[in-house]
């Protein structure tokens, strides 16, 4: 289960990618908005997503298991653990969120709810707890994948995670101040 969650976990990454730089292109205005490509794509990784958070459940919960068992539950050893699941969660919270400001098309067009403070906010938390848990998250995933070398690819991918969600950061700011401006 654990690599099924690794390549799952791969294939979100992946898409979030390619999702962080096109939304944010249309967030500034670079690029329109709506295409049936981007919004399919953006189905497979909510998919993908709500299964790499199903198996997370499980695995965490054969974990509690094990730790009920053992009867010592080593919080303050486990803060790592804790770290992944929490930042998780707070993904799927803020993925919730973002689904429900950015979901809109009325009369074939792309429209958006109004994009004030508070969505603003949620929207940098996203991209905050996203940084987070991937970070938290990258040398499992790593040797998931039978990679050795962590200072390299891990460098590669923290380089290229922080330039998506630098980039969305700022195009949510962008789109803000646009919003601002009407």
């Amino acid at each position: 289960m654990r690599k099924l969650n690794a390549v799952i976990t791969a294939l979100i990454l992946a898409l979030f990618l390619i999702h962080g730089v096109s939304g944010g292109f249309q967030l500034a205005g670079v690029i329109a908005g709506g295409s049936v490509l981007m919004k399919t794509l953006a189905y497979i990784m909510s998919a993908l997503i709500l299964i790499h958070t199903v198996i997370g459940v499980i695995l965490t919960a054969d974990t509690l298991k094990a730790l009920g068992r053992s009867g010592a539950g080593y919080f303050k050893q486990n803060k790592l653990f804790w770290l992944r699941r929490i930042s998780g969660l707070a993904v799927m919270v803020f993925i919730l969120v973002h689904i429900i400001i950015f979901i809109g098309v009325n009369d074939g067009a792309y429209r958006l709810a109004e994009f004030g403070g508070v969505q603003l906010a949620t929207q940098i938390l996203l991209v905050v707890s996203i940084a987070l848990h991937v970070i938290s998250n990258a040398k499992p995933a790593l040797i998931s994948f039978g990679i050795k070398s962590f200072k390299e690819a891990g460098l590669d991918l923290a380089l290229i995670l922080a330039g998506i969600l630098i980039f969305a950061g700022i195009a949510f700011i962008i789109y803000y101040l646009r919003w601002a401006a009407v």
